[in-house]
């Protein structure tokens, strides 16, 4: 448990090896249902609770399942619990399910999730399992609702719509009109201003990746001259 490093794991779920933006995994969904933010809520809320509770019990049956049935085992263990957050759906946020359709039955097949599930929570304990998925469904999370956002403010003028789907009655009024009177931009609410929106966060993170890359390098010299400095004269200046 001691080697087991956390800060690797928030940092990689969300950022180093987002599963949206680096592995470019789940992008059907993705895709599909971010034509708004209370959309995209949804559907990510429904997929980190899916990757949480499907790497906690991957990782709690890891001593009993042969490698000839992994694979097997973990698909039923998934389907499982994506019946179970259907459900739930069903029950609580009707409406929003209706019209979130299949792509929640499909979470089943979201290549992130088996992923995690083979490569991470078969093989650690249940609370790194645990926080790998909920770092990997958060890192999830917050792609869909930056692209859920662009496209409903460049689609429709709008942030915030219909979050009573989600929320119920009192998020009714949340709704926030950015641009008044504002005509709508079809192309971004279609899956080409999907894709194009995709793109947009992801040239943003290789950006603000090869700044800092840049910015280390920039700070490596530095470091070495003040080390030869040191075994020189004893001191750093």
């Amino acid at each position: 448990m001691s080697d087991i490093d956390y800060r690797g794991i928030v940092l990689n779920g969300l950022w180093k090896n987002n599963p949206a933006t680096v592995q470019l995994l789940g992008l059907c969904p993705l895709l599909a249902v971010t034509g708004s933010v209370v959309n995209a809520l949804g559907l990510g809320l429904a997929t980190m609770a899916v990757l949480m509770l499907s790497n906690l019990a991957v990782s709690l049956i890891r001593g009993f399942v042969t490698p000839a049935v992994r694979l097997p085992a973990f698909v039923m263990i998934i389907a499982a619990v994506v019946t179970v957050v259907e459900m739930v759906m069903q029950a609580y946020t009707f409406e929003l399910y209706e019209i979130l359709g299949i792509f929640i039955p499909l979470i089943v097949t979201n290549c992130a999730i088996l992923g995690r599930a083979d490569a991470f929570a078969a093989k650690h304990p249940p609370l790194p399992a645990m926080l790998d998925g909920m770092m990997m469904g958060a890192g999830f999370l917050v792609v869909l609702l930056l692209l859920g956002a662009l496209r409903e403010l460049v689609g429709e003028g709008t942030l915030f719509a219909n979050m009573h789907l989600l929320f119920g009655e009192a998020a009714r009024g949340w709704q926030v009109t950015l641009i008044h009177d504002y005509r709508g931009f079809l192309v971004a609410i279609l899956p080409p201003g999907a894709f194009l929106g995709l793109g947009l966060i992801i040239a943003g993170k290789n950006i603000i990746d090869k700044r800092l890359k840049d910015a280390a390098k920039r700070r490596q010299p530095m470091d070495v001259a003040a080390s030869r400095r040191v075994r020189t004269t004893g001191k750093v200046v």
